[in-house]
């Protein structure tokens, strides 16, 4: 296999001087002087061209992804920054008495005149009686009144029980609202009045709601003088309700006498059946399954003829059966009972409690396998798009707070992603985005946040983005977060959301899971909003560790595949600032006894981050060279080499010195690497004697760069660092290889240096690695023969004949043998022909005239 395939992974040699000056007279007239990194012209590059430069200049750093613990214990929120105080419980108790039985009373349809008395009520229908009594005055007790006409004294009535009232004039004809009950009025007459029939206004019609007729049969009514019923308007009422008047057809009471059948045959069978099984004590699992079974058979008889919903006259006392049955507390048979009640469309607080109860049986991993073959997740996703946040916030809570928990299993993820969840929970976040902003509602204290507490939209984007935060962990979501705009609206919840650190958590965490992938990374890096966002969390939140190390692993990634990306994050405003203050605000030498452990890994971690950020975005030539000359970023990253051990933080201290071997690649003089060239040397050669071979590596690669001075290139000889880089020849890693090769390259330029480094056997090494590695690796091969350029100047005939053999060998392309991939052999043959074969020719050359010199020296005279 192609050992060199991946090009950002190598060294960087890019300014080693690869020609020396001492060459032959006969060859200073046949060959130009010249490096032989130099001489393509001005012609376009090819792809293969592009790789192999990266190999020789930059490279990326690879880091791996924060890890995210499994939450122990499903909750809405877990580990979070909100107060208890502030926040909706995770755990509560529900029982059949928390169900309300408003709710389950059908519409009226009758229309009743306006009342002189309009007090202004709360209109949910699941507002508890003693809430609304409270809210409505007391009426007036018995008393005079000397108003009528001759002195007449007529007493008022007291209201009592009051129940909807039909139209007292005769020639209305209201229709009747399908499958409702028309209560009627029932008044007490009182002993001293006058038996004077009366009729109620009936010039206002208002419109019929379930709300408003519900609470107007609890809201006493204030008469002004208006007469009183009599028992004649009353009988005539109820034959208007009845259809009992002679000579019409009654619909109404022929849809009626249906239903009654359908409610005899069909539904009163069932609820007998729940009728039977008393609530508390232990009940058996062949009772949970008979009753499930039951509701089953309940939802589909229902369903075929058309009655779910509101509809059913009788849907008040099917409410109540399945509202007792939550008592036996059973997980299975409640979540039978919430898909039967939720198609009934009950709302206000029974529709809160039974989002809680779905929430409350999501709780428990052991309870997943309820939801697979369960149609009430799709009840759910309808309800988080159908409700309105304003009034309903706590169930859309509940509701998107157990298809979060459901999210956690991946078999519940797969069938969520089936059902287009994440186009799903992206509509919900930009709706309550518009909620969330003040300038959509500047007087709704409700949904904004005040005095210091969040937002109930606060607390559902935390749900919605944590749901997320599980999808992002299928590879088959990926499409789906691609296609749906979801880092852009990510990106405008977070920034509307800048100060709850549970969001920005969350959604920081997507970006960290979806940004190691190419495509996704890309799609972020388009995302302009992103940078200045990421940067002021970061200097927003710099001491909440695990929100500052998953930005800084995004950034790190997005600066190592798009140059475009680099550059916007150079040139947001104080960019660079804000990382080098972050760096000094956690690079801490360890104190004595030493800080906890934990807190030093969490320290540590956003340090590897964060030098990964400067490594990846000093690529780019003006951010590099920035970098290069900025003297707190290269005092800090020797900071790092001087006071850790590289045995201890191995990552860390390798991460400092690659970011070190990049800025030493900008040559200029306002580079503050060459300027502190010894300092380096010193660092880098305490790195070259310990036993970790990535380090060993790195600081060979900054010996590299920094072997063209002439006072590193002394200090390698007489530190005899020259001896070690000649060992690592012997090394199977062609990285290894191929850095070593590059300070020989360097150091042999000097001949008193070409001696010395020739003592210690480097061309029969090198000879070596050629053997060895050439055919799969043309770039080591190319940078191998550049070497043993500049070791053969002074006529090492002694090697020159296998050498020839090698390179007339690897200089022949029909006996070579070719990789059966097309794209590998392309690139292959690519590097083949525009980086081995000029250098290879060129030796082969002089080898060549070597060996003539031989021959004829052997030839008898």
């Amino acid at each position: 296999m192609f050992s060199g395939s991946c090009g950002l992974e190598l060294s960087s040699h890019r300014q080693i001087v690869l020609y020396s000056p001492h060459m032959a007279s006969v060859e200073r007239k046949q060959e130009k002087q010249g490096p032989f990194y130099l001489g393509y012209g001005s012609r376009r590059q090819t792809s293969a061209e592009i790789v192999t430069e990266a190999r020789h200049s930059l490279r990326t750093l690879r880091t791996q992804r924060p890890f995210t613990p499994r939450e122990e214990h499903r909750q809405l929120f877990g580990a979070s920054a909100r107060t208890r105080d502030g926040r909706p419980p995770s755990s509560f108790s529900l029982h059949a008495k928390n169900f309300e039985a408003p709710d389950s009373r059908p519409s009226s349809g009758t229309r009743l005149s306006p009342l002189d008395h309009k007090p202004r009520l709360p209109l949910s229908l699941d507002e508890d009686y003693s809430e609304v009594e409270k809210a409505v005055p007391k009426p007036p007790g018995e008393r005079l009144d000397k108003a009528g006409s001759g002195g007449t004294r007529t007493r008022l009535v007291r209201a009592r029980s009051l129940t909807l009232v039909p139209s007292m004039t005769q020639h209305s004809n209201v229709p009747h609202a399908e499958g409702v009950d028309e209560p009627t009025l029932s008044v007490k007459p009182s002993k001293q009045v006058h038996r004077e029939s009366f009729s109620l206004h009936s010039g206002y019609k208002p419109e019929r709601t379930e709300k408003s007729s519900e609470i107007l049969t609890r809201i006493p009514i204030k008469h002004s003088g208006t007469p009183r019923p009599s028992s004649a308007d009353l009988s005539q009422a109820k034959r208007t309700k009845t259809g009992a008047e002679p000579g019409c057809r009654d619909t109404a009471g022929s849809d009626a006498t249906d239903e009654s059948v359908f409610w005899t045959s069909e539904v009163l069978p069932i609820l007998q059946t729940f009728e039977s099984v008393a609530p508390g004590g232990i009940v058996s699992k062949e009772t949970i399954e008979r009753l499930c079974d039951a509701c089953a058979s309940l939802h589909s008889v229902l369903a075929e003829k058309g009655m779910l919903g509101r509809r059913f006259k009788k849907r008040s006392s099917i409410l109540q059966a399945l509202f007792r049955l939550i008592d036996l507390g059973s997980d299975q048979l409640n979540l039978t009972l919430a898909k039967i009640i939720l198609a009934l469309n009950v709302s206000g607080n029974n529709l809160l409690n039974i989002c809680k109860l779905v929430f409350k049986i999501s709780r428990s991993p052991r309870n997943d396998f309820l939801f697979q073959d369960n149609p009430i997740i799709d009840s759910l996703l309808l309800l988080i798009q159908c409700e309105d946040f304003k009034s309903s916030g706590e169930t859309v809570l509940y509701c998107m707070g157990s298809l979060k928990l459901l999210s956690g299993n991946s078999t519940l993820a797969r069938l969520l992603l089936a059902k287009d969840f994440i186009a799903v929970s992206l509509q919900l976040s930009q709706q309550l985005i518009q909620l969330s902003d003040p300038k959509t509602f500047p007087n709704d204290r409700h949904m904004l946040a005040g005095h210091g507490q969040p937002a109930i939209t606060g607390h559902i984007l935390v749900q919605v983005t944590a749901a997320l935060r599980n999808m992002a962990d299928l590879s088959e979501s990926r499409s789906s977060f691609l296609s749906n705009d979801v880092f852009s609206t990510l990106c405008a919840v977070m920034d509307h959301h800048q100060e709850d650190q549970d969001i920005c958590l969350n959604v920081a965490r997507i970006f960290s899971k979806l940004s190691s992938y190419a495509e996704c990374c890309y799609a972020l890096a388009e995302t302009s909003s992103c940078y200045r966002l990421f940067l002021a969390l970061l200097c927003k939140h710099s001491r909440k560790q695990a929100l500052v190390v998953r930005l800084l692993f995004t950034l790190g990634n997005l600066a190592a595949r798009s140059n475009d990306a680099r550059e916007r994050v150079y040139e947001v405003e104080r960019s660079i600032d804000v990382l080098l203050e972050l760096f000094q605000s956690y690079l801490r030498v360890p104190e004595n006894p030493p800080d906890s452990e934990n807190h030093m890994h969490e320290e540590e971690d956003v340090l590897i981050k964060l030098i990964r950020v400067l490594a990846n975005l000093s690529i780019h030539p003006t951010v590099g060279m920035a970098l290069a000359a900025n003297t707190l970023c290269v005092q800090l990253l020797l900071k790092v080499m001087e006071v850790r051990s590289v045995e201890e933080s191995t990552e860390l201290v390798v991460n400092a010195s690659t970011t070190i071997n990049n800025l030493s690649y900008y040559q200029g003089e306002s580079s503050v690497v060459r300027v502190q060239h010894a300092h380096v040397s010193e660092l880098l050669l305490r790195l070259l004697l310990s036993s970790n071979m990535a380090a060993v590596l790195e600081a060979t690669r900054v010996f590299g760069n920094l072997s063209q001075i002439e006072e590193v290139q002394h200090f390698i000889i007489r530190n005899q660092v020259h001896q070690f880089v000649v060992a690592l020849l012997d090394s199977k890693n062609p990285d290894v290889c191929f850095s070593a090769c590059g300070v020989l390259t360097n150091l042999t330029v000097d001949p008193k240096n070409r001696t010395i480094i020739n003592e210690e056997g480097a061309i029969h090494k090198l000879i070596d690695c050629l053997r060895d590695f050439g055919p799969q690796d043309w770039l080591l091969a190319t940078q191998v023969c550049q070497t043993l350029w500049n070791c053969t100047e002074d006529t090492q005939q002694e090697y020159a004949q296998e050498l020839l053999e090698i390179l007339s060998l690897y200089s022949d392309q029909k006996a070579l043998q070719w990789p059966s991939s097309d794209d590998i052999k392309a690139y292959q043959e690519a590097c083949w022909e525009l980086e081995f074969l000029p250098v290879a020719e060129r030796l082969k050359k002089r080898m060549q005239r070597y060996v003539n010199v031989l021959e004829r020296i052997s030839e008898p005279s």
